[in-house]
């Protein structure tokens, strides 16, 4: 909260946490380099390491890594403060439940399920990791192509698809992709692949060879 004092009936049920202010005195005596700072960041005219040393010596904050505190408390606080309110909370579930399946995901695909970096130098993680994400993004492409298809069947079909379940499928599985194995691609031989795979039918009777 800003200087000054608070409300005379208190903060409610925050007055247990509301225990800090910010000190918009050093924010004030100090914006003009925070926004060199700033700028240096964004066009990269100043190393990182150097910027790190304006900001603490000797596990100390200088005057300017003070003023960053108290600037961050201000967001800190609007943050926390949104937090109160239950859809901010319930959109940060969802986002944090979407990140969580990529990992998942990735996890899956890198080295088929073992999730393991061997590579000892860095140039070889480094083609390991993009070669993951390529896959990731090619796996999400062709999962959100096949969801997006059988969304259209099954309208097409007659059936009654709401709008507020299809803006809850995921893209982000994998049960239907085989991990294991080697892949031999010859797009010269066979030529790129045209339109989609047929739909699975359901009633069809399944081969148990897996």
């Amino acid at each position: 909260m800003p200087n000054g004092e608070g409300p005379a009936d208190g903060y409610g049920p925050l007055e247990a946490v509301s225990c800090n202010k910010v000190n918009l005195k050093k924010i004030a005596t100090h914006w003009p380099d925070m926004l060199r700072v700033a700028g240096s960041l964004i066009t990269n005219q100043v190393p990182a390491y150097d910027l790190l040393r304006m900001c603490g010596r000797e596990g100390h904050p200088t005057p300017l890594g003070a003023a960053f505190a108290e600037y961050g408390r201000i967001d800190k606080t609007m943050h926390l403060l949104a937090l109160v309110d239950n859809t901010y909370r319930r959109l940060m579930n969802r986002q944090l439940t979407v990140q969580e399946s990529r990992h998942r995901l990735a996890r899956a695909i890198c080295h088929g399920g073992r999730g393991q970096i061997r590579q000892a130098y860095r140039e070889g993680q480094e083609d390991q990791l993009a070669a993951l994400g390529l896959v990731l993004n090619a796996v999400v492409l062709w999962n959100t192509r096949y969801l997006d298809a059988a969304v259209a069947r099954l309208r097409a079909e007659g059936h009654d698809i709401k709008d507020e379940d299809v803006a809850r499928l995921s893209p982000l599985k994998d049960r239907h992709i085989n991990c294991l194995g080697r892949y031999l691609f010859n797009i010269k031989a066979s030529g790129p692949g045209q339109g989609l795979r047929p739909f699975r039918d359901p009633d069809a009777v399944e081969d148990d060879e897996d």
